[in-house]
């Protein structure tokens, strides 16, 4: 562990204590809803297109849960913003992680991408290509 995992840790625990863009959106122009039953972490994402129908131009999320959900789900709504949802649905378990930082262990991934695989899933079902009431990492 050197002093760069130390940074990354640091920028988890201001993720999650200071949530950016964390609320919900007025208008989106979609919502979804996921949890991870294990860890007890639940988050919805809304997602707000622009005229284009396809680049994403605002992301909120609310949510309770662990560090690692949280903070995940704080910086993913920031590097989604000028993404297009084919951006979106090519982003990996590999992005989300690399996004923290750090190393995760094989019970913490599905902390780490609960609000990845639910603003995939809010996308497939805005596009007609999903139909789940909500996400769960146990699927």
């Amino acid at each position: 562990m050197g002093l760069g995992s130390d940074m990354y840790r640091q920028q988890i625990l201001d993720h999650y204590k200071n949530p950016r863009n964390y609320g919900e959106l007025e208008d989106p122009t979609f919502t979804h809803i996921g949890e991870n039953p294990m860890c007890g972490d639940e988050i919805r994402m809304d997602v707000k297109l622009g005229d284009d129908e396809e680049t994403i131009e605002h992301v909120a999320f609310k949510g309770d849960g662990c560090a690692i959900s949280q903070a995940s789900a704080s910086m993913l709504s920031k590097e989604l913003r000028g993404k297009t949802l084919e951006e979106l649905q090519e982003m990996d378990r590999n992005d989300v992680i690399g996004m923290l930082g750090v190393d995760i262990s094989p019970m913490r991934v599905k902390c780490a991408v609960l609000a990845e695989k639910v603003a995939q899933d809010g996308a497939e079902i805005y596009q007609g290509e999903l139909d789940v009431e909500k996400t769960t990492t146990e699927d």
